[in-house]
């Protein structure tokens, strides 16, 4: 492999992870089970949620693959599962005893329940699992799912990685005669949608959760692969992108109507997983072909995005808790959660976070520019 770095992947994670602020802004507005919900609900907003919901998970996953191998590219299997601990788990201890807590607060208090302060609700947040108690890692269930499946997948990814494997070099044969042998991937991803989607409903609580435990762990090992196959692969996505997004925007309202009149053990599935697939094979190849450029942009929200996603949640429900009764119209609730969002996660980072070096480890801050979120993107 070479030590040239991949800014396209820095530039997908950051964008997703910015998705996923929008979305989970959206989330306070849409009628879907939340921690916090609106005055006044918004219809019609499910339906970009619902189109971006496809594609915004698996594809963080893929991009975890690829960025796993670049990381097993210059260490030994011992080292990279250090590396992961470090890197998925004190980020995850410190957002779940420190940034969590403030979002369970303000959930109950909304809902009825009566404490005279955070202080006093503190020690409550070790009482019971949530929703029944009060103890979660919120949205920072991301973390401990990748890091059970990055030590996993450490014997299976030192075997794959070898120049000489057989399986890899066979795909890098296919794909360079066919740049559409790339929807391979879609076969694993159809047979868990038939056989475990509709047994296994998300949970994010990690234990039991088979749907989504197999689900984001193929596309993790599939992230690995597209890698290990080397240019031969982003030769190949860059010139497929155009039929993967004419795919994506035709299996995606196909899918839906499906849903709502035709029933189908099989095409559901199958229009669901080629939908999903297309999007991130789009994604990546839109991204090889116009962002794979250095840039300062990039370098600074790489190693702001891993703080920004410890912190935004509670940011969000903090400001929908004081927006939930308000007047206004939720376009400017909107903007005003968006503002603050984004605002607060920069202050926070800027001028706390940035500044505490003792921090860094616990927020997932590198001393140097490199990547966040436990998945470095070079072999340097």
């Amino acid at each position: 492999m070479t030590n040239n770095r991949r800014y396209d992947i820095d530039w997908i994670r950051v964008i997703v992870f910015d998705v996923l602020i929008l979305y989970h802004i959206g989330m306070f507005f849409v009628p879907w089970d939340w921690e916090l919900k609106n005055n006044e609900l918004v219809e019609w907003l499910r339906w970009p949620m619902l189109f971006v919901n496809r594609w915004r998970l698996p594809i963080l996953f893929v991009i975890s693959g690829m960025g796993t191998r670049f990381a097993l590219s210059h260490r030994s299997g011992k080292q990279f599962a250090g590396e992961r601990f470090t890197r998925l788990f004190l980020p995850l201890l410190a957002g779940t005893l420190i940034v969590v807590p403030p979002q369970i607060y303000l959930g109950r208090i909304a809902e009825g329940y009566d404490y005279s302060s955070y202080i006093t609700f503190y020690p409550q947040f070790f009482s019971g699992v949530y929703p029944i108690g009060n103890f979660s890692w919120a949205h920072l269930w991301f973390l401990p799912y990748l890091l059970l499946m990055s030590l996993a997948a450490i014997p299976l990814f030192l075997y794959l990685r070898r120049q000489d494997n057989v399986f890899v070099l066979a795909l890098k044969k296919w794909i360079t005669k066919s740049p559409l042998a790339l929807y391979l991937f879609i076969i694993p991803l159809f047979l868990i949608e038939v056989y475990l989607e509709p047994y296994f409903p998300v949970t994010n609580s990690l234990v039991g959760d088979w749907y989504a435990l197999v689900h984001f762990f193929t596309c993790f090992i599939a992230g690995f692969i597209l890698i290990c196959i080397g240019d031969e692969f982003w030769v190949a996505v860059k010139k497929i992108k155009n039929v993967a997004i004419l795919i994506g925007v035709i299996s995606f309202p196909t899918m839906l109507w499906m849903w709502e009149n035709y029933m189908s053990i099989f095409w559901i599935p199958l229009f669901a997983s080629f939908n999903r697939w297309s999007w991130i094979l789009a994604i990546i190849g839109y991204a090889a072909t116009f962002l794979n450029k250095k840039s300062k942009v990039i370098n600074y929200r790489n190693r702001a995005v891993y703080p920004f996603y410890i912190l935004h949640q509670t940011l969000i429900i903090i400001i929908g808790y004081y927006l939930i009764e308000n007047s206004m119209h939720y376009g400017w609730k909107m903007l005003l959660m968006l503002i603050g969002t984004f605002g607060g996660c920069w202050f926070l980072y800027e001028l706390v976070l940035k500044r505490v070096k003792i921090l860094y480890p616990f927020f997932g801050i590198k001393d140097n520019k490199g990547a966040n979120m436990g998945e470095p993107v070079t072999n340097s």
